[in-house]
């Protein structure tokens, strides 16, 4: 896509997503002032003023230990993925056994994992791991798609000059995968906000948007429950757009797919 596309689509996204989020604030105000749901929705004035009184001393703490665990959770599931992407491309026996284990990791209700996580380890980890287990899939399956999309004609010529399979990996492969791999990141960096959140709800630890939502929601504070819930989507949003931003800046051919 040549920058003169790009411009165009940019000027016409841009009015649509403005539009969409003013229709969502009316809806949200409309279904307020109905008290719909027995007054469980607030308005967004009423959200923004409680967010604005709890201010950073509530919000920073609890942003940042959540971002840290999602942080944490990202690196090791995605490294985890991609290095198994990889072994299945150059071990193509071990694909059913890995694809296997990742199918039962995705299709494994992973509430029902977080409990013993925190038993057998306590403290953060049931986060960590829950945000992991959030990315792992998408980047993994993203990840071996890349890798056997690679072209095969520059594939037979690197194999016509000598090179091995590691060779046409570092040369062709990997860099074929990006795309698909960076577009899996994008999608696992909220997956991964989501994860330690609801490790957070779990337990065994006291502070983190999970944390301060539950509080929140026993103490029957509707405001600061939403206003956890937008810090949450705020988190989820950022994550997203980080990961978008470094795709565009260090692999800029794949700007159209970003």
């Amino acid at each position: 896509m040549n920058r003169g596309a790009m411009r165009e689509r940019i000027r016409i996204t841009r009015p649509g997503g403005l539009a969409g989020i003013l229709v969502l604030l009316v809806l949200w105000t409309l279904l307020a002032e109905l008290r719909v749901a027995g007054g469980t929705i607030p308005s967004p004035w009423n959200v923004v003023r409680t967010m604005h009184t709890d201010g950073w001393a509530l919000y920073g703490p609890n942003f940042r230990i959540t971002a840290w665990g999602a942080l944490q959770g990202f690196l090791w599931g995605n490294a985890l993925a991609i290095a198994l992407a990889v072994l299945v491309v150059l071990i193509p026996p071990i694909e059913m056994l890995v694809t296997q284990l990742a199918i039962l990791s995705y299709c494994t209700p992973l509430l029902a994992l977080g409990p013993i996580i925190l038993v057998v380890f306590g403290g953060r980890t049931p986060t960590v791991f829950l945000a992991a287990m959030y990315c792992f899939f998408t980047t993994m399956v993203g990840t071996v798609s890349g890798l056997r999309s690679a072209d095969r004609t520059s594939l037979d010529l690197v194999r016509a000059y000598g090179g091995g399979r590691w060779q046409r990996l570092r040369r062709v492969q990997l860099i074929a995968a990006l795309p698909n791999t960076l577009a899996a990141l994008k999608i696992a960096a909220p997956s991964a906000v989501l994860g330690a959140i609801i490790g957070e709800y779990l337990g065994g630890v006291d502070s983190g948007i999970g944390v301060a939502l539950t509080a929140a929601q026993t103490a029957y504070n509707v405001p600061r429950t939403w206003g956890m819930a937008l810090a949450a989507a705020a988190l989820a949003g950022l994550g997203y757009a980080i990961v978008a931003l470094v795709a565009r800046v260090a692999v800029p051919w794949t700007r159209a797919e970003a």
